[in-house]
């Protein structure tokens, strides 16, 4: 099968090769998913995992991407809940082969069942970008109905889901972004705009930091009393005077993830699919020398 593999850490995205791999086979409580669409997140190539395996042993060449939808080929030993010939969209898991290839096989407890009027290049928008504002939100930051958000980075994968979430869940949304990012953003449902540069004065129950960096540093002091700051870019180092910081990881949710389905299906959810690219093109899709609002998404084949 092809895939894109990755051998040197220090290359980034321009280290991406297609080449020829071995088909992969179904362990036990394993799906293998022949992949139709997958997502892919620049910064994994910082992360071990993506190099070593659970023993912390070298695991080059790697594939990366870990959000894909696709149909399922075969069943591993012990798997229930799936079937051959279902469509399926999930996360691929963190310390294995990823989703930039024809074919990869995923533990099937981080798969959720995709119905036939989603496209896969949509489904493949979801699952990270999807958990992530919704444990950032919710799970982490305790939003509540009447309270305030400030989201960070509000046209990006994540931050566009979060806007949506939020403003459905009767939250006020202050969304930043670039300037040409205001009618997206308000768009979603946000109630008000500014970029990050500006001095924010307006403070927030929750504060949804994608950035890190300065935005992160700058965004403990618009937290409330009581309040939380999460971010997903890197532990802070400054935190809320009178609230608490958090820093996560996202973690597999078949049930959160055929609830994002269904806000899709029903026309409540709208993931913003940036560029659609072939496999073949991975590289530069993810090089960012061009912006595009939402996700970029690889296609691997025909839906």
């Amino acid at each position: 099968m092809k895939a894109i593999t990755v051998t040197d850490r220090d290359a980034g995205v321009a280290g991406f090769t297609l080449t020829d791999l071995p088909h992969p086979h179904a362990a036990e409580n394993d799906v293998v998913v022949r992949v139709h669409a997958a997502g892919f997140t620049p910064g994994e190539l910082t992360w071990p995992a993506t190099w070593t395996d659970r023993a912390g042993r070298d695991r080059t060449p790697s594939v990366p991407g870990h959000e894909l939808s696709g149909v399922v080929t075969e069943l591993g030993y012990g798997t229930t809940g799936l079937t051959v010939g279902q469509r399926v969209f999930g996360l691929a898991d963190w310390t294995r082969d990823g989703s930039l290839a024809e074919y990869t096989a995923v533990e099937a407890r981080n798969l959720a069942p995709l119905a036939a009027d989603i496209e896969h290049t949509v489904a493949a928008a979801l699952p990270i970008s999807g958990l992530t504002a919704w444990q950032g939100l919710f799970d982490h930051g305790g939003l509540t109905t009447g309270q305030t958000v400030l989201i960070h980075g509000a046209a990006g994968g994540v931050g566009s889901i979060a806007v949506q979430l939020a403003s459905e869940a009767g939250a006020r949304v202050i969304a930043t972004g670039r300037a040409a990012d205001r009618d997206l953003a308000l768009g979603l449902g946000a109630h008000a705009f500014q970029e990050p540069e500006a001095d924010l004065e307006e403070q927030a129950d929750v504060v949804l930091d994608v950035i890190g960096g300065e935005v992160l540093a700058k965004s403990a002091a618009l937290v409330r009393p009581g309040g939380t700051l999460v971010t997903i870019a890197e532990p802070p180092t400054v935190r809320p005077k009178d609230g608490r910081a958090v820093f996560f990881v996202v973690e597999p949710d078949r049930v959160r993830l055929a609830d994002l389905a269904q806000r899709v299906r029903d026309g409540r959810l709208k993931p913003l699919v940036g560029e659609v690219r072939p496999l073949a093109e991975a590289s530069d899709a993810f090089s960012r020398r061009r912006r595009t609002p939402g996700k970029t998404i690889i296609q691997v084949a025909a839906d």
